[in-house]
Formats: structure tokens, C-alpha cells, sequence
């Protein structure tokens, strides 16, 4: 007598808090932050979206639970020769996992509430601060002056990317239009354009980062030095 066996039935994963953060991570970082939805986000779990609400309260929810998960993945840098290589370190630490997640600056921009990996995150630079002799009063200054890079981004005023992705004509067009009433502005844009096929158009993001973060250290370094 032949036996037949029966097919097993797949098992499903139970959904949790984490299984959705995760699903959300992945839908803005291969389509931005606007291609999350809730919607969008069911299917990609292979649920109804209102199974979700059993794990996230709503969507400002999610998007607190995935600035959380970003954060908490930022290794933190415990050792180093000085306070400024330290710092330095830890804030590149943080950019390497920004850049990783593009839409994530912009979400961090929009939170009101500090949360527990946030906390834990300003408390090891604190520490940085504090442990290479920069006094409570100094080290609140410093964390001003550094702002948002700290996190590995720069709130920048402006998108200036179509600037240098014009066709060449209309671009040399636009640059003859401004240079007659803005020609500081024209020469900078004259002048960092390029078409280097390793770096591409317009502003090295990571180059403007680094510098930056070079000179304020190499301010605060002057700032925390004895008179």
C-alpha cells in the first residue's frame, strides 16, 4: 500500500513590532519615504493593512519605531588616542549609516521627542566631550555648534543638485542670465561643476561633510584648551 503524503503547510511568521519596522526600513530605502504607506506596507508583510495597528499606533508610530532602528544600528566609539579623533570617528560612524538610509535625515528632521536609542546616542558623545575636558558648560555649546551632523547629516538650506544636472545650453543659458546680478553665486556654480566619472556633478557631499566636521573640532580643540 502506497502511502501518500501530504504537502506541509507553510509555516507563517507571526508579525511583531519589529518584523514591521524592519518591512518599513525596507520600502524607504528602495523607494524614499513617500513609497511608505500602510497599504504598501500590508502587502509587503502579506497582511491587512489594519493587522498592522495591532504592532504601530500609526504611521507618525513607524516612522518614530524606524528613526529608532537607524540610530540604534550607529556603532558607538568607546576608544580612540584623543577626544577629537573620538568625536570625529563617531560622528563618520553615524553618516556611514545615514548614507546607507537616504530618507532618514529628512524623518529626523520632523521628530519632536527624544527616544531611549537617541538618549543613548547624545549621552556617548556627551561622554566624549566630558572625558576629553570640556566642561558641562563647553560640551552644551559644542553639541549646538555641531547640530544635526553629529547624527551624520547637514540640514541644508536648499537642493542645489538641479543646478548641476541642467542639459550644458540650458544651463550656460541660466549661468548668463544670473551672472549679471549674482555673479558670487554664478562662479560657484561655474567653478564646482565637473563631470568627473567617479564623482559625478556638483558638491562632493561626503568632502563639504568631513570639512566641516574638521573645523569646528579644530575649533572646539581651541575652545577647550587652557588660556
Amino acid at each position: 500500500m502506497v502511502t501518500q503524503l501530504q504537502p506541509k503547510t507553510k509555516t507563517r511568521v507571526p508579525l511583531t513590532r519589529e518584523r514591521v519596522l524592519d518591512a518599513a526600513i525596507k520600502l524607504a530605502d528602495e523607494g524614499g519615504i513617500e513609497a511608505l504607506s500602510m497599504r504598501k506596507l500590508g502587502q509587503e508583510l502579506g497582511v491587512e493593512a489594519m493587522s498592522l495597528y495591532n504592532h504601530v499606533e500609526n504611521k507618525e508610530d513607524i516612522l518614530d519605531g524606524m528613526v529608532d532602528v537607524i540610530v540604534a544600528r550607529i556603532e558607538l566609539i568607546t576608544e580612540g588616542p584623543d577626544w577629537k579623533v573620538l568625536m570625529r570617528n563617531q560622528v563618520m560612524a553615524a553618516r556611514a549609516v545615514m548614507s546607507r538610509h537616504q530618507w532618514a535625515p529628512g524623518v529626523i528632521e520632523t521628530r519632536t521627542k527624544m527616544s531611549m536609542p537617541m538618549l543613548k546616542f547624545f549621552d556617548t558623545v556627551g561622554g566624549i566631550f566630558l572625558d576629553g575636558g570640556f566642561s558641562v558648560d563647553l560640551m552644551h555649546h559644542a553639541m549646538h555648534a555641531l547640530g544635526s551632523r553629529v547624527l551624520g547629516f547637514t540640514q541644508e538650506l536648499y537642493d542645489d543638485s538641479d543646478a548641476f544636472e541642467a542639459d550644458p545650453e540650458v544651463k550656460a543659458i541660466m549661468l548668463k542670465q544670473m551672472s549679471a546680478e549674482y555673479p558670487n553665486i554664478t562662479r560657484i556654480i561655474e567653478e564646482i561643476s565637473h563631470d568627473d566619472p567617479i564623482l559625478g556633478s556638483g558638491c562632493d557631499s561626503d568632502f563639504e561633510f568631513a570639512f566641516a566636521i574638521d573645523l569646528i573640532l579644530d575649533g572646539l580643540e581651541r575652545a577647550r584648551a587652557p588660556s
